[in-house]
């Protein structure tokens, strides 16, 4: 997957001087300390990243490129939330760097592990760039909602009917055979969230029968049970009837959101207990022990130490899109700040490992920081931190609300994280695709 109108400079063009803060000292009722928190944290993450303004740098071994579209999409949320435009303009050449040459976000470089559920995480991020105007300041490429249309053509372009009724591949490339075989919810999430979001923006009727259509599709083969609980996926060469039972809850924050987006989008009910529906099903991914009640944790791997690099980063995802759903389903935020505002303080006492004092570990439910850390650890922790600032945020625009901006915000050089003294655990490798 991957992904239009020209005006003045984005909203809130005067930025905020936040000071970096400690993260075991986060008050998650108190925007200010938020915001500070958040800082530390986010410029943990940048540290994973070598570009620039002027030039993109693929992230490091281990993390694949759909990791790298994922962290950019945090990043864009870190810029949205706290006000901190610092690294807005580092953001906008990363996204700009993937376009292709048909700007789809179908890039040649990276066709050896592109598969459609990486393209829909780079789809995620352009999507939120067009939806809260973020400067795109190059007149030579498409608009970010152009740019995401684009991307959900050729996403949807994809839409496989040779076997189990339709749904997407895993895989896009015969180069990467294992996915040809398998249709997996996160692909197809991504496409159902990408319509139910260029449906709200655009108002065109098109995407909206196109988000019915792969619920409705995805619901019928049984990967979202009527319990609500999001399985993995299943195999085309048994028609889809042998339903991979593991649930990761990412992929239930994806058709959280999408689901919470239609609600606005139809003003229908069903949508509105469809996101009701995932949220209580995605309790399970909360509370790993009685001494940990409310706390996220990655259920099918985390308490076991099995977690692969991917799937130590979708927590944050998961954080990310279910403050997202607040903004269209209001009857869940009871229970999101329940979960999340337990999760972030949790989430923050976890960040004081390496050098700094700062890195963020794993398991939030231990009590401190538990020796392993990584990109995906800090992504994880800034989006639970920072989205305790949902309420004070612009919702996704749309319609005529979306502009084309060229020009950034001015902002203060992001200062360094704070220092405090600590053993850093090494980034572990990252892991193989998950499924055969």
């Amino acid at each position: 997957m991957k992904f239009v109108k020209s005006v003045r400079p984005a909203a809130a063009a005067i930025p905020l001087l936040i000071a970096a803060g400690v993260p075991r000292d986060l008050n998650v009722n108190d925007p200010t300390s938020i915001k500070s928190v958040a800082k530390t944290v986010a410029a943990g993450a940048m540290s994973y990243y070598q570009g620039n303004a002027e030039k993109f740098v693929d992230l490091p071994a281990p993390y694949y490129w759909w990791e790298c579209g994922a962290f950019i999409g945090s990043m864009l949320d870190y810029s949205h939330y706290t006000g901190d435009k610092s690294y807005d303009p580092t953001l906008a050449t990363a996204l700009l760097a993937q376009v292709g040459p048909d700007k789809d976000f179908m890039l040649p470089t990276h066709f050896g592990q592109e598969g459609n559920d990486d393209q829909a995480m780079w789809g995620f991020s352009v999507m939120a760039a067009a939806e809260r105007n973020f400067p795109q300041p190059d007149a030579n490429n498409p608009s970010w909602l152009q740019l995401s249309e684009n991307l959900w053509n050729s996403l949807a372009s994809r839409w496989n009917t040779t076997a189990c009724g339709g749904g997407l591949l895993w895989q896009i490339f015969a180069s990467n055979p294992n996915g040809l075989n398998y249709k997996n919810s996160v692909s197809n999430g991504g496409l159902f969230q990408l319509s139910a979001r260029l449906a709200r923006a655009t108002g065109n009727q098109t995407y909206q029968q196109w988000a019915d259509k792969v619920w409705d599709w995805t619901q019928a083969v049984g990967m979202i049970d009527s319990d609500f609980n999001v399985h993995d996926g299943a195999h085309s060469s048994a028609n889809c009837t042998d339903i991979n039972p593991l649930t990761f809850s990412y992929t239930a924050g994806i058709y959280m959101y999408g689901a919470a987006v239609m609600a606005d989008v139809t003003g229908d009910a069903k949508w509105t207990q469809r996101t009701e529906g995932i949220l209580g099903a995605s309790k399970l991914f909360f509370g790993p022990d009685d001494n940990a009640t409310n706390v996220m944790y990655e259920r099918n791997c985390e308490q076991f130490g099995t977690c692969n690099v991917d799937m130590r980063s979708f927590k944050g995802y998961m954080s990310r899109f279910m403050y997202a759903s607040t903004w269209f389903v209001p009857s869940i935020i009871p229970t999101v700040n329940e979960l999340l505002h337990t999760s972030a303080a949790a989430a923050a006492q976890s960040c004081t490992g390496g050098s700094d004092g700062t890195s963020c570990g794993h398991k939030w439910y231990v009590g401190g920081f538990d020796g392993q850390t990584g990109l995906g650890e800090e992504m994880c922790a800034l989006e639970t931190i920072q989205g305790l600032l949902v309420g004070q945020a612009t919702p996704p625009l749309k319609g005529d609300q979306i502009k084309v901006v060229r020009s950034f915000a001015s902002s203060p050089a992001a200062p360094a994280a704070p220092a405090a003294s600590s053993e850093s655990a090494a980034p572990a490798r990252r892991w193989a695709r998950r499924l055969n």
